[in-house]
């Protein structure tokens, strides 16, 4: 029986699963966290992801892997392989600034029609372009840009730093995937946009070779073959196996609303990347920076557990009285608002209850990925159902109310970890030459009980709420 491995390198922790090649079968699986902040030392990765193959009974018996990973990160690299300084992560907004600067340079439209994006802080040239501005002493030093998935795909073949691998700092090994390079600013359906990257870092440096979903990037030293990787949604759309019509809502430490379609998109807006997907298509997507972690804050404010905060929230009538969380805790990037802080509006001596409160955070969480429907249906996808993963999707308050917040049946598949199944397929993928059609279980399917006024509510209180 052939395994193949399986890995999410996401923001807060890995996860490795270890599944029967022919038939996706869960053999054994492992985890281990990451530390928090939005920049990180990589070789906090590198511990986890061996952490996580330890609590996963090792590699015995794996005869294929790929890592999925959390986009955008800047993993910058000197000559010796060394990492330069922690790795800025997407949820890291001090680019900002970096990203105007870009687009005045360049033009919102050239960016979308080179790139298929706009810039935002999440994007890797911003976060070059910050480099560049603010510790010009480290940008000087950089021979190669990495993703997080890359760096750790290099490492897992054998690379790495001087006296700290089998096979040293050799960074024309460095390989990425179509997913992956599709998110940061600098690559296109052409390739790479070496003007647009220079322009970001001051400099031309190497990048990742771009790998087809079912290429190899090589072998561990020993002798696993290891797929191409691919960005953290491009791995869930593969590991739900999306076809044309679903659109997939991930509440996990960011919000995303993605769908797979035939063509790229190139939204001069820059509410919906452009993304490339995992399969050789494409990944319109929209992003915001508060999800799970908006109801993490209100569970605590009420001195609840997530449970807790659902029931209180299904006692509440859809509305909340009237209360409304715009939740921009952390700035937002869909709209792009990174200095933007949340508020809670709407409230009466009658409403500032316990219920409501609690409601207005579920409700405000799943207005703002309604938004990011809104855009991805106006670049020309159609949803015919949305399927609702992450951790919070297993919450029946959660459920409830997305079905009455979005218009299109909602589909709850099982729990399980997409990305890192994504992952174990397309290792299975490169194991076989055939892409595998492993079956998706759903815990559960809720057809549209839609309230409009729980979004007219919201828009008019997001639009108080944002800066002038």
């Amino acid at each position: 029986m052939p395994l193949v491995a399986g890995v999410d390198s996401s923001t807060q922790s890995c996860k490795v699963v270890i599944r029967d090649a022919a038939t996706g079968a869960l053999v054994r699986s492992g985890r281990a966290t990451h530390p928090d902040g939005t920049e990180v030392d990589p070789a906090a990765w590198w511990g986890a992801l061996l952490q996580a193959f330890a609590e996963a009974g090792g590699l015995d018996g794996v005869e294929a892997i790929s890592i999925g990973g959390q986009q955008h990160g800047m993993v910058v690299l000197d000559e010796d392989g060394r990492v330069i300084r922690p790795a800025l992560l997407w949820n890291d907004t001090r680019s900002a600034r970096a990203a105007r600067q870009l687009i005045d340079e360049v033009g919102a439209s050239a960016y979308a029609a080179r790139t298929g994006v706009v810039p935002v802080a999440s994007f890797t040239a911003t976060k070059l372009r910050w480099l560049r501005d603010a510790e010009p002493e480290h940008a000087s030093r950089v021979a190669a840009v990495a993703l997080p998935h890359d760096w750790l795909t290099w490492r897992l073949r054998g690379y790495g730093p001087v006296g700290e691998s089998p096979l040293g700092p050799v960074l024309d090994a460095l390989t990425t995937d179509r997913s992956d390079a599709s998110g940061t600013a600098y690559w296109g359906t052409d390739g790479y946009d070496r003007e647009l990257f220079v322009r970001a870092l001051g400099h031309d440096a190497i990048l990742p070779r771009v790998l087809g979903p079912a290429d190899a990037a090589g072998r561990t030293p020993d002798g696993i073959l290891v797929g191409a990787g691919a960005g953290d949604n491009a791995a869930a759309a593969l590991g739900l196996d999306a076809a044309s019509g679903d659109v997939v809502v991930s509440i996990g430490t960011s919000g995303t609303v993605f769908a797979v379609t035939d063509a790229p998109i190139a939204d001069v807006s820059g509410t919906v990347a452009g993304f490339a997907d995992a399969t050789g298509r494409f990944l319109p997507l929209v992003a915001t920076l508060n999800a799970a972690r908006v109801l993490d804050a209100v569970a605590g404010l009420l001195g609840v557990d997530h449970g807790e905060l659902g029931r209180l929230a299904l006692a509440a009538a859809p509305g909340a009285a009237g209360a409304v969380l715009v939740p921009y805790f952390e700035g937002e990037r869909t709209p792009n608002l990174p200095d933007a802080t949340a508020s809670l509006s709407g409230l009466t001596l009658a409403n500032t209850t316990r219920p409501s409160i609690a409601r207005a955070a579920i409700e405000g969480m799943l207005c703002g990925l309604a938004d990011g429907l809104d855009a991805v249906r106006g670049q020309g996808v159609e949803a015919g159902r949305l399927l609702l993963i992450g951790g919070a999707a297993q919450n029946p308050a959660v459920q409830a109310v997305a079905a009455q917040v979005f218009d299109v049946p909602v589909v709850v598949p099982e729990p399980g970890e997409y990305v890192a199944d994504g992952a174990a397929r397309q290792a299975a993928w490169v194991l076989g030459g055939a892409r595998p059609t492993w079956p998706v279980a759903v815990a559960r399917s809720l057809e549209p009980d839609t309230r409009p006024g729980i979004r007219v509510r919201y828009a008019a209180a997001a639009a108080r709420a944002t800066p002038a």
